[in-house]
């Protein structure tokens, strides 16, 4: 089942991708959009398209920062109703939480976890596409509306202290410096916004608790509607749970609130899916995502491995060759991909 989202992710795509000369219609039916989806930004669109969309975008016009440049004039109403419920929340910390909670009716392959670190607090932007993908364009067009909405919002309330990417840095970092206002760091092991936990916690006396409980009952409403299957909320658990080295098969099923892991395999089996074909595509989206720019202790970490030598035999029966096979012949041509988008160290 294709993941979906609203097509409100394309608010502003013909404005600006006429001013960088390119067609956006064309360029919307090439990639397998309809052109109607322009027209309501509710209609749910294949994910992939839109992804597939942003790079070739990026990579026609000849501009790094496509989607940058998207999120520019971004406002927090592109998600809709959701938006109603994040502005009347007591706090920065508060529309946070809520954001990250009903994000799925945006996008269901859309996770924002919230993660304290001491003084810190990591808001963790992940994008479940069901394969690997070049999806870089995407990523900075999510947090880019996250920071755009929020600092509209909140103002000088919204202080990030960084922002971090996974993918390499461009040729030039002056755009996103400018577009954030803050540190933008690459090659990390994430893609996310940093904040300080004291600033998150600042209240927002404009806040309007009985707006935001009346909002609430109706995303609720929508919420309890039968919108995904269970192998989607088990891939999303595995996204969030890898890192930890807990990700087995009974600690998803606690977590889902099954009774133990048959219950899990007979639910996923009646969709046509195994806990451990999901799990082998997460991590493989994910290790080719990590494998140009980390170690490979550090990527087993990442994806759950107890040792190094278990990742090594796990690639191997995925990708059919041991991992420095596939850097010698895959990264070079995505490197070149890269140098020729202009977005390559």
């Amino acid at each position: 089942m294709p993941r979906l989202i609203r097509s409100a992710a394309l608010n502003n795509y013909v404005e600006l991708s006429r001013s960088l000369g390119l067609d956006p219609y064309r360029m919307i039916t090439s990639c397998g959009l309809p052109a109607a989806c322009l027209d309501d930004p509710d209609t749910k669109v294949p994910l992939a398209s839109v992804i597939k969309l942003l790079e070739q975008s990026a990579l026609k016009s000849g501009k790094p920062d496509f989607g940058l440049r998207l999120a520019e004039n971004r406002t927090l109403a592109n998600v809709g109703a959701l938006s109603l419920l994040v502005r009347e929340q007591p706090s920065v910390r508060k529309a946070l939480d809520t954001l990250a909670g009903y994000m799925f009716l945006h996008s269901e392959a859309f996770v924002v976890r919230i993660i304290e670190q001491g003084d810190l607090v990591i808001v963790d932007v992940i994008i479940d596409a069901g394969r690997p993908v070049p999806m870089r364009q995407a990523i900075e067009l999510s947090i880019g509306f996250l920071h755009r909405s929020f600092q509209g919002l909140f103002r000088e309330r919204w202080r990030p202290q960084a922002v971090y990417f996974a993918h390499a840095a461009p040729n030039r970092l002056d755009a996103p410096r400018r577009f954030f206002g803050t540190e933008v760091r690459f090659d990390q092991d994430f893609n996310g916004i940093i904040c300080r936990s004291r600033d998150l916690n600042v209240a927002v006396p404009a806040a309007d608790a009985a707006m935001a409980k009346q909002v609430k009952q109706y995303l609720d409403t929508l919420a309890s509607r039968p919108t995904s299957n269970l192998s989607d909320t088990v891939r999303e658990c595995i996204y969030v749970m890898l890192p930890s080295g807990l990700c087995s098969i009974d600690n998803v099923a606690n977590r889902l609130g099954l009774n133990n892991r048959r219950t899990l395999h007979r639910h996923l089996a009646r969709e046509g899916q195994t806990f451990s074909s999901i799990i082998d595509e997460v991590r493989s989206e994910l290790a080719t995502r990590y494998i140009g720019n980390r170690d490979l202790t550090s990527i087993s970490d990442l994806l759950g491995f107890s040792a190094r030598s278990a990742f090594s035999r796990w690639f191997r029966s995925q990708f059919g060759c041991s991992v420095s096979e596939w850097r010698a012949t895959q990264l070079p041509s995505l490197k070149s991909k890269r140098l020729v988008a202009g977005i390559a160290k």
